[in-house]
């Protein structure tokens, strides 16, 4: 890093200032997203991240509306619940004019509604006159494209940029273009109607003039290309009823959650419209992106757990998720993308930083995880759906992950699944945690790789399993025995290798020599979640994440207080992530320890009541819950976070206790429990294969949990265990 600053950590996300005390809104659309301040501004002053971007570029970097220089006073702004449209009621500040009110305040009210669609944002205004006379308003929009890379409004610092082209402006309309380094043209639009008064390449003036109770609309589109502009310009009507549309099918593909907490139904109804927000439609099926503003994009390991915690709720995306990471599989050698033949997909990013090769992000593989974790989620698709065709489909990408796994996943040979970078830009830590600093001894030095870290050990186990199930699902039955074996021998390594008597649990990691990482952690929580933990040792795991070290009365943090590294404020030592909870609950449910399940459920969702619109951001700081106190924030978390939003899916399917296996046609519950906080819960249009479903209704009794099937179609056995 530069200008004053040296971070060891050169994807480090600056933060210069705490984020705006006015809120701030997020659209997104497929590539493109925008995030801007309350009243609708993206204001200089305003949050650094706020702007328009589409593809990894900021193609608005102002925005602001003014009634001549002075700002709008804010009533109030929402977003809908959908996520699809924001709108914020203004009206006007006192008109002072040598020192007399010419026009009271509050006498014209402003609505502006805004939402994107298919790479613009589309904005109306409407104002009404309220005063019983005519009243002049000059209505003024300010307006500025930096062309900043996310990478550059991230914090990074480039040594050369492009150049800004020739601005265009007209009363038709105002272009704004830079060509960068990489010779991509990458371009600004904004188009008005009607007319405004005058217009330059930084303004535009409508000087409006209302009749009492006269109402007058403007519109305003913002188009960002790369490249040439798009053949088509949809107006605002037809844009917005296709936008309309499109959320409606979302939101068809997910069955029904609803409760007797109102509280809670919005905590989910909140989620489930995040994890629509940030799906994107490929042309390889859905895939949702993984939070905005800095990871707006396809990553591997954050679709699949995404699509995991949806799963029984949405088995579509998982569908879209694993056709897309196989049409990107790694299929050679490039040290440069960390890429190997058979490796699943890091990350995807456009941009001018990735293409020029700035960063190694525009194609990049360096996550150790996410090639076993396409093939769990394969495994548990197939289950879910009983979809063997599609698994036919996909089988030779999983043979080709499988194959990574025994030739370059396992760098010294030694049986497990463990990393090193083979570029000096590449990630250092390559799973969940890759944080530069996230994987040490006990007395904070930082371990040395090849590194084997344990939940991936999990995975790999999983992933043998699943694949064990699918090669005997495809009439292979000498694969599924050699698989079967093979996951049996890891159990045992695994056991035999990362278990610590001193911790009472399992290391975090083996370094490079072998040694064991022996840090308290969260990571152990997802090993249960994979089922490679030993039953016997399933309940002292527990007592370690529920201790006082690692749960914070919000959740798990991800290392305990009285590590060498501990530090409640940092990324991923010592913060808590929703989305690393709800897989420790899963795991925990798994081994039928449901009071731990019922903590963590509790603790995320009394943390919902303290956030903006109930939406879990990334991460918290891991400070100690204080009472009458919210959890803390961390500076730069995204907000919506694709595998945050999912989480409460995951805790309440645990709580539930609640699997589907369409291969069998069958629906299981297990040791049913709801928190103080619920009564009641309905679950409506469950799918099973292709043509069972079922509806669900739960209700706490005095020491159980009663089920009762409302509806039922096609052969589906619902089997309920105590």
């Amino acid at each position: 890093m530069q200008d004053g600053i040296w971070v060891d950590d050169q994807y480090y996300i600056l933060a210069t200032s705490a984020r705006s005390a006015r809120g701030s809104a997020v659209l997104k659309d497929g590539d493109t997203f925008a995030v801007f301040d309350s009243s609708g501004d993206i204001a200089a002053s305003g949050s650094g991240e706020y702007g328009i971007y589409h593809d990894g570029t900021r193609h608005l970097s102002l925005l602001t509306l003014r009634l001549g220089s002075d700002r709008l006073m804010l009533l109030s702004s929402r977003t809908t619940t959908g996520n699809e449209v924001f709108g914020a009621d203004l009206s006007n500040p006192d008109g002072l004019e040598q020192g007399a009110i010419t026009l009271p305040r509050d006498l014209v009210h402003f609505f502006r509604c805004r939402f994107l669609n298919q790479g613009r944002a589309f904005e109306r205004l409407r104002l009404v006159n309220y005063s019983g006379r005519r009243v002049s308003l000059p209505v003024v929009y300010n307006y500025a494209a930096d062309f900043a890379d996310i990478f550059e409004v991230r914090g990074t610092r480039r040594l050369r940029r492009g150049i800004a082209l020739p601005q265009h402006a007209s009363l038709d309309g105002v272009e704004l273009a830079y060509k960068g380094l990489d010779d991509v043209v990458r371009r600004t639009r904004i188009t008005w109607n009607p007319a405004p008064s005058s217009a330059t390449g930084s303004s535009a003036r409508f000087d409006l003039v209302l009749d009492p109770h006269e109402t007058i609309t403007l519109s305003l589109t913002i188009e960002c290309a790369a490249g040439p502009w798009p053949d088509k310009t949809r107006d605002f009507d037809e844009a917005f009823a296709a936008v309309e549309e499109r959320a409606r099918e979302k939101e068809r593909d997910y069955a029904v959650i609803s409760t007797s907490n109102q509280q809670f139904n919005e905590w989910v109804s909140r989620s489930l419209a995040d994890v629509r927000l940030m799906t994107a439609d490929t042309q390889h099926g859905e895939y949702p992106y993984a939070g905005v503003p800095w990871f707006s994009t396809p990553f591997g390991r954050d679709g699949i757990i995404t699509a995991l915690e949806v799963l029984w709720l949405n088995p579509r995306l998982a569908k879209g998720v694993l056709r897309f990471l196989a049409a990107t599989q790694a299929d050679r050698l490039v040290p440069e993308q960390d890429a190997e033949p058979g490796k699943i997909l890091h990350e995807i990013r456009g941009g001018e930083m990735a293409a020029l090769g700035e960063v190694p992000f525009g194609r990049y593989y360096g996550s150790v995880d996410s090639t076993p974790l396409f093939v769990m989620l394969a495994g548990e698709y197939y289950r879910r759906t009983a979809d063997l065709p599609f698994v036919a489909e996909i089988w030779p990408n999983i043979e080709r992950a499988l194959t990574w796994m025994s030739d370059h996943g396992d760098v010294d040979g030694d049986g497990f699944l463990d990393y090193q970078r083979r570029t000096a830009n590449g990630l250092v830590q390559q799973g969940w945690k890759d944080s530069q600093d996230s994987v040490f001894h006990a007395d904070g030095t930082l371990a040395q790789p090849p590194i084997a870290l344990c939940e991936v050990q999990g995975y790999a186990y999983a992933a043998f399993r699943a694949a064990a199930t699918l090669a005997a699902a495809l009439g292979d039955g000498e694969a599924a025995t050699t698989l079967t074996a093979r996951a049996t021998a890891l159990r045992q390594h695994f056991e035999e290798t990362f278990w610590s008597q001193e911790l009472g649990t399992y290391a975090l990691a083996l370094d490079g020599v072998k040694q064991q990482c022996l840090v308290r952690s969260s990571n152990p929580g997802h090993c249960l979640f994979t089922g490679v933990v030993d039953a016997a040792r399933a309940r002292l795991v527990a007592e370690s994440l529920m201790g006082t070290d690692l749960f914070s009365g919000w959740g798990i943090r991800t290392i305990g207080t009285r590590e060498g590294r501990y530090n409640p404020m940092s990324y991923h030592n010592g913060s808590l992530w929703p989305h690393d909870n709800a897989i420790a609950a899963a795991g925990l449910a798994r081994y039928g320890l449901t009071d731990a399940v019922m903590a963590i459920m509790a603790g995320l969702f009394e943390a919902s009541l303290f956030v903006e619109l109930q939406r879990l951001p990334e991460l918290f700081c891991g400070f100690r819950r204080r009472p009458g106190e919210g959890p803390t924030l961390y500076p730069v978390a995204c907000a919506p976070q694709s595998w945050a939003a999912a989480a409460v899916c995951l805790l309440l399917q645990s709580c539930l206790g609640l699997s589907i296996d369409a291969v069998e046609g069958r629906v299981t519950i297990s040791q049913a429990r709801l928190p103080d906080f619920l009564e009641h819960v309905t679950v409506r249009g469950l799918t099973v294969g292709a043509g069972g479903s079922i509806d669900l209704s739960f209700d706490r009794q005095a020491h159980d949990v009663g089920v009762t099937v409302l509806n039922r179609t096609g052969r589906v056995a619902v089997i309920i265990t105590k």
